[in-house]
């Protein structure tokens, strides 16, 4: 499909999911109230994707706190639901009610993997953060959804945050070796695992221990790296790719979070720098980079500014989200025809409270 194709298939699927969303029948509680006082009626005015900018700003703080429930459309009430938290390290965290969403976005997604490098049947290794976040049973479920069984590790990130805020660093260091030696233990058992998500610093800290062995991560038999997190850079990727890793084991970087899902890289290669761009899953997700100063406005291709997401599936709708991440505008490319984003990194405003740690 061209460019103008899939955007006239995401005016459409806008359209539908409005219609669902602010159906008396289907929609959400809270949509529901929503809209009885805008004074307009959503599934008549919105006809396409910039349409969505007619609502107000989507409040962050609209997802801290309950009841959850008033986010299940009723188009799907009674079905077994899920709530996925984002956030939390102070206060209230955010929440996301889902049912088969985080399935889908994975199964998608696995559609862009090479089966050379994560074969069909292979178990995975996740070593990322398990709790409350959706992230655990999405591997998980990507790793049944491939024919494998997963293995995962126990890591509470709120507990990391609190360690550095504390100034507690020897702690956190042996936090960390413990999260790190949960994953050589379980990759010394003789799972057969060949595939795995993780993130940079747990990646790099992987690395470093089993070096401390005498093996490496391609020694122990994986083969393709999932990773995540917005300290993917050039400059770790072209690390990881010559040293971390060496031939025989693909890495695909990505950016996603808990209300987008996963936003997929075009192949990264020395060629281009190791550049990373991101492309959201449209039509289930679009994310647009707009000026810092006012949110309706697009950037142009190549500038810089903040992350607005923009959410819609039937299990979710959320119109005109401001992330905590900024970034260059990309444009569209042969796999992905619609804008992407690359550089992204933590929002300049709120980059000073905002914690990375052992993950």
């Amino acid at each position: 499909m061209t460019h103008a194709q899939h955007k006239a298939a995401l005016d459409a699927h806008v359209r539908e999911i409005v219609a669902w969303h602010f159906d008396p029948k289907t929609g959400s509680p809270f949509w529901l109230d929503f809209a009885s006082k805008l004074g307009w009626d959503p599934r008549r005015e919105i006809r396409r994707f910039e349409d969505l900018h007619k609502f107000p700003p989507f409040e962050d703080e609209w997802l801290r706190g309950g009841p959850v429930r008033r986010w299940i459309p009723q188009g799907l009430a009674g079905k077994p639901a899920y709530v996925f938290e984002t956030g939390g390290t102070t206060g209230i965290p955010k929440s996301r009610v889902q049912l088969e969403d985080f399935r889908i976005d994975y199964e998608m997604f696995s559609d862009t993997l090479p089966d050379q490098y994560f074969p069909r049947g292979a178990n995975w290794l996740m070593l990322g953060p398990s709790g409350p976040r959706r992230l655990r049973l999405a591997v998980e479920h990507l790793c049944q959804h491939r024919g494998g069984i997963c293995f995962c590790v126990d890591l509470d990130p709120r507990w990391v945050v609190k360690l550095i805020k504390a100034g507690q660093m020897e702690q956190l260091e042996l936090y960390k070796a413990h999260v790190i030696e949960q994953a050589v233990t379980i990759l010394g058992a003789g799972h057969e695992i060949k595939c795995m998500f993780t993130t940079p610093k747990l990646l790099e800290g992987l690395a470093e221990a089993l070096e401390d062995r005498g093996t490496s991560i391609r020694e122990q038999g994986i083969t393709g790296i999932f990773a995540g997190g917005t300290e993917f850079t050039p400059q770790f990727t072209r690390f990881a790719t010559e040293e971390l890793l060496g031939p025989g084991v693909y890495m695909t970087p990505t950016y996603g979070n808990t209300l987008m899902g996963l936003a997929c890289s075009k192949p990264v290669s020395a060629a281009d720098g190791y550049k990373i761009s991101y492309f959201a899953p449209q039509p289930r997700a679009a994310i647009e980079v707009v000026s810092f100063d006012d949110a309706d406005k697009v950037v142009g291709y190549g500038e810089t500014g903040r992350v607005r997401l923009t959410t819609l599936t039937k299990e979710t709708f959320v119109p005109g989200f401001l992330e905590r991440d900024e970034g260059e505008r990309e444009a569209p490319c042969d796999l992905y025809p619609w804008d992407g984003i690359s550089g992204v990194r933590p929002f300049r405003s709120l980059a000073g409270g905002t914690t990375v740690g052992v993950y």
